[in-house]
């Protein structure tokens, strides 16, 4: 009987290049820096530990190099210039790295693989990983939430160090490095979003940024190219930063390269060890200050694409042409190759770093406890009377903030300008200096730096970290935020793992913002919201009254991996809903809340969302009716749920629902001679009832463009939303 068994397949199975071992191998490398047992090196200034991050750092080179090369796509360059400081955090344990750059993918991808990550999706070899790059269902080409290991996703510049701050704040103790690149500090608000963090959080330091000064950005020199060493620590000092360690290259240049910025890579090989070890020593003392209390920039400078194919712009991206057969892609894998003991050695020290792999070991691969909120305090408002819906929704808001400590609003423009002054009077402002008239408190749970996107930032990366949050905003700002919260629930949809959803709730909306003028009166925000329904995992809410927003933030913050949005006003409104109709509405997505008993000439049904624009609709209905029109009006409060099944994406995602209405349950609302949707912000949120209406005629009332008026109803007149354009209509298509 044969009982041998097969050889394992290598995991370096399809590297093309290999290399001698380098001098010194056996009396810096025979055996791996971080012990057995053990999670970081012991001493940084170990020559041994020293050696072994720089095979580290031209492992991650080689292997991000050739995966590009594989597909002839990618980005190999800015990744190369950061390699040897993501290997000095491995070496040191800090394996909870976020980066802000989508292009460092393939490098993270590498580190991913090495610490056998990314066998968690079945890669388990080099050939592997290259087959699937940049494929579907493989390794996309910049980070998302479905790679194991991985904390954040990255793509748009200028959103890592969000994403750091909230795992910073969540998790004491632990460093959170984020990799930052100098052609992305030219996106607004990164420094002053620290900034502001840092003196609203002072404890929390516990997060590093780590500037990769590579002197170019994707197709040019980066606009801080020119900046001397003392006048880029000044900008970061300038910035609240009390230690910047920032590490040149240039210091230990011995083959005299021309230029400010210098290929680490072409040093001799004593003086590229020397800048090994004052990468690991001064990552260390940068970890060490960030983990103690004190604010910390690191910054590394050398030149983009050091080690790899080419250097500058001109490494950014890979074409077509440069193919694994090319001969500069040849080259500079052959530069860079390592000795198979090496690879062997490198995978191990990457395995114990941190704990063990990072799919086992990073703060988001965990779902985090949360405390139970209990029964929230809903009001029930009698049909009829009037109450301002955002107010409403604010006492639940310090409900849940009293339950669940870790609980932060974020508001850039002010609770109190949204009539919901009751929040920070109950959560107050954090804020360093007291003051009760302003409801300010150092430990305060609303969080207000004046920045949608710092706002939008912290709340989504608090949600997609595990914790709940709520952004608050006008809804005429929010763009400036909504990036990174569409950013967070595309990532939050394809994570293996459950996490509250994202909320965020946008008051003063066109109507109630008419002397303003145009600046406060820009809902166009809602056909973003609108065209993320089809993702699978997007909510837009239209609660009606302030019944229904009860509902509609009960709904949302118990959710998980979702985009809830809900748009209400400020102003004092009807009451259509009990609160027990309006959760049968918000499940099944519309509700009639009017029919006409009686009506020989025709059905008219108003489909709505929004809440103060139901004045001119029932306006509508008294003189329709008056005329011989039956009318039927339905508010539309939760949009997505009216789609069919086959428009969204719900099968593909996390927690995804297949819970849309039923035709019988929508042909009963939306059957009539005449559909009117009608709308205080644009049309797009209508989509999903115009697309399965019946109706033999249809038509859509909505919001064009900003004017200053004095009053709701000058501005709805402005564009044409008013019961007589309504009437006029509706008499129009029934009888043409």
């Amino acid at each position: 009987m044969n009982t041998a068994t097969a050889t394992p397949t290598p995991f370096y199975e399809g590297i093309q290049h290999f290399n001698e071992a380098w001098p010194n191998y056996q009396q810096y490398a025979s055996k791996a820096a971080i012990a057995q047992g053990s999670n970081a090196i012991s001493d940084s200034s170990d020559k041994g530990a020293a050696y072994q991050s720089q095979l580290m750092a031209d492992a991650l080179r080689y292997l991000t190099l050739q995966v590009c090369g594989s597909k002839g796509s990618g980005h190999p360059g800015g990744f190369a210039s950061s390699a040897d400081a993501y290997a000095a955090l491995v070496m040191l344990g800090h394996t909870n790295i976020v980066t802000e750059v989508g292009h460092h993918a393939p490098g993270f991808y590498s580190a991913m693989f090495l610490d056998t990550s990314l066998e968690e999706m079945g890669i388990s070899t080099v050939t592997q990983m290259m087959a699937r790059f940049r494929e579907q269902e493989g390794l996309l080409g910049h980070l998302s939430g479905a790679i194991p290991g991985l904390l954040a996703p990255a793509g748009p510049l200028g959103q890592g160090q969000h994403f750091a701050m909230a795992g910073a704040l969540l998790n004491p103790g632990t460093l959170f490095p984020f990799t930052l690149g100098d052609g992305g500090m030219g996106e607004p608000y990164i420094l002053s979003a620290m900034m502001h963090f840092n003196t609203a959080y002072p404890d929390s330091t516990n997060f590093l940024p780590t500037l990769v000064w590579n002197g170019y950005s994707q197709e040019h020199h980066s606009m801080v190219s020119r900046m001397s060493n003392e006048e880029m620590t000044a900008y970061w000092t300038g910035h609240g930063f009390k230690e910047v360690v920032l590490v040149d290259a240039k210091d230990f240049d011995d083959v005299n390269q021309e230029g400010a910025y210098v290929d680490s890579t072409r040093f001799s090989f004593e003086q590229r060890l020397a800048f090994s070890q004052a990468i690991l020593e001064g990552m260390d003392k940068a970890a060490q200050l960030a983990l103690n209390g004190t604010l910390t920039c690191f910054i590394i400078k050398q030149l983009k694409g050091a080690g790899v194919h080419a250097t500058g712009a001109k490494s950014h991206n890979l074409y077509p042409t440069d193919t694994l057969e090319a001969e500069h892609i040849v080259a500079g894998l052959k530069r860079r190759a390592i000795n198979t003991e090496a690879w062997e050695l490198v995978r191990e020290n990457f395995v114990r770093a941190g704990g063990g792999p990072a799919v086992k070991t990073v703060v988001t691969e965990f779902e985090r406890a949360l405390p139970e909120l209990g029964e929230l305090p809903f009001t029930e408002f009698t049909k009829g009377e009037k109450a301002v819906p955002s107010t409403t929704m604010g006492i639940l808001v310090g409900a849940v903030g009293l339950a669940d400590p870790g609980y932060i609003v974020t508001n850039a423009d002010g609770n109190e300008a949204s009539a919901m002054k009751n929040i920070n009077d109950v959560l107050k402002i954090r804020h360093p200096t007291v003051d009760p008239l302003y409801n300010q408190e150092p430990n305060g749970q609303v969080y207000e730096p004046l920045n949608e996107d710092a706002c939008a930032g912290l709340a989504g990366g608090l949600a997609l970290f595990g914790s709940r949050s709520i952004w608050l905003s006008y809804e005429s700002f929010a763009i400036n935020g909504w990036p990174i919260i569409q950013t967070v629930g595309q990532a939050m949809a394809e994570l293996r793992r459950t996490t509250p959803s994202v909320v965020t709730m946008f008051t003063a909306g066109a109507l109630e913002q008419g002397r303003n003028g145009w600046t406060h009166q820009r809902p166009e925000i809602e056909n973003y919201f609108a065209a993320m329904m089809r993702n699978g995992n997007a909510y837009p809410l239209f609660p009606c009254d302030a019944n229904a927003i009860q509902v509609a933030y009960d709904y949302a913050t118990n959710s998980s991996n979702k985009v809830m949005t809900i748009i209400a006003s400020k102003s004092p409104l009807p009451i259509y809903m009990s609160l027990d109709e309006a959760r049968d509405a918000m499940q099944k997505g519309a509700a009639t809340i009017y029919e006409s008993t009686s009506g020989d000439k025709g059905t008219v049904v108003f489909a709505v969302t929004g809440d103060m624009v139901f004045l001119p609709v029932f306006e509508a209905k008294d003189r329709l009716e008056a005329e011989g029109y039956k009318v039927r009006i339905v508010a539309v409060v939760n949009p997505r749920q009216l789609y069919r099944a086959t428009d969204v994406a719900w099968s593909t995602v996390t927690a995804g629902e297949n819970s849309f209405m039923r035709d019988q349950d929508f042909n009963q609302l939306f059957d009539a001679d005449l559909l009117l949707a009608v709308s205080g912000g644009p049309s797009a949120p209508l989509e999903p009832v115009l697309l399965r209406t019946r109706a033999p005629n249809r038509d859509v009332v909505c919001w064009k463009r900003g004017e200053t008026t004095a009053t709701p109803g000058e501005i709805m007149g402005f564009n044409g939303i008013t019961a007589e354009i309504m009437c006029e209509r509706a008499a129009a298509l029934i009888s043409g």
